[in-house]
């Protein structure tokens, strides 16, 4: 919101509330009156440090932005920015010893279920479950961590660091770069030590992710690269660890160089992604990451629509085959690449409806993306009553 700084105070903290809370409810959950909501949103007095404060954390943001000296990112609900909030204060109070209070914490057992679930939480993009048990595994796992040895010790190593990876991705998708880079380097301290190499180098494929968000692509290829080479299987013996994590690094390689239109690059990158992947022979899930034949075929459709050739996306998805079993975000990501090809290749109509199934499928999720402005925006050049209509579907403003 380009204006946020134009706004009263008031104003943003209505914008905040925005149709999630009635005034009655922020008022109980922020521990205030009714009467002081009411006035704070008609800008008449002023709040007090405290009363800021408690309407802050009430409605999961920072003072700063409702004194609008930072603006909210767009599109996220206030059940999201909690999350956001709550996801922050795991990572940051785990990495500082903010888990000592922790008396009794849960077993691995528990801690390695949690952690399951969280995983799966992350991939339906259930952002405020998947924050909780962030902060369940990441504090309690770190109390335990400290007086653990032996087999336990390199289990709940692998737990906490495969634990702050997803918190880095979850971090970035929410627009929370620094943050994700925080996580990630309590990631990679731990399996470091846990001296598991494959989970290592796949935390390269994280931070390829944080590079190329940054816009900084050459850095993108360099780091995926890199890491893939610590774990280049031969073939003929590879693990299955070395293999997913080999496969993976190879197409953030790919798709960071397409970003920067290295077609060629891209396509080698590509080739050795596609080698792993028919060696693994089918889609496996291994420290919470997916990989396999099927993740090839649907980063190969975004990758083409990168390097601008949208007949061959095209032509690549309809030979593709998406499994019940593949995770929601990764899905949807994928059906937004192929509406990108779609209503680049001029087939407005059906770029329209794959956004819909993506906006019905993910309501939340889709919010987030930059992707369906683009596409709308693309879809308008035909028909602004299609976009609308669109837009008034998924909940998400496509043209202004």
């Amino acid at each position: 919101m380009s204006n946020w700084a134009d706004l009263t105070t008031g104003k943003r903290i209505k914008a905040l509330r925005g149709s999630d809370l009635t005034q009655h409810e922020l008022a109980e959950a922020a521990g205030v009156s009714y009467a002081l909501v009411q006035k704070a949103e008609q800008d008449r007095g002023e709040l007090s440090v405290g009363s800021l404060l408690k309407l802050a954390a009430a409605l999961g943001t920072d003072v700063a932005v409702i004194l609008g000296q930072q603006a909210p990112r767009r599109g996220m609900s206030r059940n999201t920015r909690i999350a956001v909030r709550r996801l922050s204060d795991a990572v940051h109070d785990s990495a500082l010893g903010g888990w000592e209070g922790v008396e009794e914490p849960s077993t691995l057992s528990e801690l390695s279920a949690a952690h399951d679930r969280l995983g799966a939480a992350y991939w339906q993009g259930s952002f405020e479950a998947f924050s909780e048990l962030v902060a369940k595994v990441l504090l309690e796992g770190r109390a335990r961590y400290l007086h653990v040895t032996g087999y336990e010790r390199e289990r709940l190593g692998s737990i906490l660091a495969t634990t702050y990876q997803f918190a880095s991705s979850a971090a970035l998708l929410l627009g929370q770069r620094d943050l994700a880079l925080s996580a990630l380097t309590s990631a990679r301290h731990l399996a470091e030590e846990s001296g598991d190499e494959a989970l290592t180098a796949l935390l390269g494929s994280t931070l390829s992710w944080i590079y190329l968000r940054s816009a900084r692509v050459p850095r993108a290829v360099a780091v995926a690269e890199q890491a893939a080479l610590r774990v280049e299987p031969s073939f003929s013996r590879a693990s299955r660890p070395q293999l997913l994590a080999y496969g993976r690094l190879m197409i953030s390689a790919a798709v960071a160089a397409s970003r920067r239109s290295d077609s060629v690059s891209a396509d080698d990158y590509l080739s050795q992604a596609h080698a792993a992947a028919a060696r693994l022979g089918d889609d496996v899930s291994l420290y919470g990451t997916h990989f396999g034949p099927t993740f090839a075929n649907t980063e190969a459709v975004g990758i083409a629509v990168a390097l601008g050739n949208h007949g061959k996306a095209l032509q690549l998805a309809a030979r593709t085959e998406l499994p019940r079993s593949m995770p929601k975000l990764a899905r949807n990501r994928y059906k937004l690449d192929v509406a990108l090809a779609q209503v680049s290749a001029g087939l407005h109509d059906k770029a329209g409806d794959t956004l819909v199934e993506v906006g019905l499928d993910a309501p939340e999720w889709v919010k987030l993306q930059a992707l369906p402005g683009v596409i709308g925006k693309r879809i308008a050049r035909v028909s602004t009553a299609r976009v609308r209509a669109i837009s008034e579907v998924i909940g998400v403003p496509l043209v202004a």
